[in-house]
């Protein structure tokens, strides 16, 4: 596997130096009562695609990267071409995470599936923890400026087909309605071919959402390998060198090893990374799952005349329904599927999740 003309990390990312110790790790919540604005965007749940969590597309610079890289893996190609604005960062991605997830929240409530979304720039300012002053639009366009000057030549599979594709990371973004100060309202943003596929085949994981408090670029990164690779599995291990790989890193390891190794003392003081709990020992990175699943690793063991739930539904349910058992809520979903005479469901997914929804609603753990 090589990465070539990629930035180091410790040059370019100064955030990665862990600067301001004092504070926490995470980003305050900017919008606590949120739900009360964007619950009707069709409660989605945030959503990432497998191709892009694999390898590493975006910039993990604070400052405009302008080096284009290359990635081989495997087999697996990707050459990341930046425009004169630089690459597209992790945090521009927020924006992709955001259309994903109200892609597939459309597709789950039976709606045809569209290349071209129509947002409210407000709402996904919210969705994603972001600032909605002014401040906070003009990066949201320079965002969407990034992503559609990004261009990736690549020979990834998505949706089972291989092919050398050349593409934008979105192939339009266009602002339909303004305020008289000139802040964005609603705009349209046109997903390119290969995310499109990727969604529509289901290629796609879900996401803590302190994934979008995380204050530093690298941590978001290293949470995007961890729920590819570990997911609901109790653990999963990577050596310091291949995770500075996929990373898509050309510091120092030494450099390399002291980032991962604050990463990991700051997660044993706060517990702040989302899902899983990190350690290092002899440059081995072991991720641990904080539901510490004992008999529950892989799978859901089936309950007998019960619908099937698959785990990743699992993890949806852990997402709107934070702080609960949701095992403990399945049986009770299943004891309540029975008492209603076992009754035809067109998406026990759905109807699951919304079980664990309004039970949280009603009685929320703090």
């Amino acid at each position: 596997m090589t990465i070539e003309s990629s930035p180091s990390l410790f040059d370019i990312a100064p955030s990665l130096a862990m600067e301001g110790e004092d504070r926490t790790p995470l980003l305050p919540v900017r919008h606590p009562n949120q739900d009360l604005f964007i619950c009707d965007v069709l409660d989605a749940i945030p959503k990432d695609d497998m191709a892009s969590m694999e390898h590493p597309v975006f910039s993990l610079s604070t400052k405009p990267d302008t080096r284009m890289r290359r990635y081989e893996h495997n087999g697996n190609l990707i050459e990341i071409i930046p425009s004169g604005k630089g690459l597209a960062t992790i945090h521009d991605k927020d924006i992709l995470i955001y259309c994903i997830s109200q892609l597939v929240a459309k597709m789950n409530h039976g709606e045809q599936p569209s290349r071209t979304l129509r947002l409210q720039a407000y709402d996904m300012l919210v969705a994603t923890n972001r600032q909605t002053s002014g401040a906070g639009y003009r990066l949201l366009t320079d965002a969407l400026t990034r992503l559609r000057g990004t261009t990736v030549r690549t020979n990834i599979q998505t949706g089972g087909i291989e092919e050398t594709r050349i593409f934008g990371l979105i192939e339009e973004a266009r602002i339909t309605r303004k305020t008289f100060d000139g802040r964005m309202l609603d705009l349209e943003i046109t997903l390119s071919e290969w995310v499109y596929r990727s969604v529509i085949s289901k290629n796609v994981l879900t996401l803590h959402r302190d994934y979008f408090r995380l204050r530093k670029p690298f941590e978001r990164r290293m949470y995007e390998l961890a729920r590819k690779h570990c997911g609901m599995k109790d653990e999963w291990k990577i050596g310091l060198e291949l995770l500075q790989k996929k990373c898509g890193s050309n510091s120092p390891l030494r450099v390399f090893r002291s980032l991962v190794k604050k990463v990991c003392a700051h997660d044993t003081s706060h517990a702040h990374f989302p899902d899983y709990a990190i350690t290092m020992a002899d440059d081995i990175i072991l991720f641990r799952n904080r539901l510490s699943l004992k008999t529950k690793a892989d799978v859901i063991v089936p309950v007998r005349d019960a619908p099937y739930i698959d785990p990743e539904t699992m993890h949806d349910a852990k997402t709107v329904a934070p702080g609960y058992d949701i095992y403990a809520l399945h049986d009770e979903w299943v004891s309540w599927w029975h008492d209603m005479g076992k009754p035809e469901l067109k998406s026990p997914a759905g109807a699951f999740i919304g079980f664990c929804k309004k039970r949280h609603e009603r009685s929320p753990i703090r």
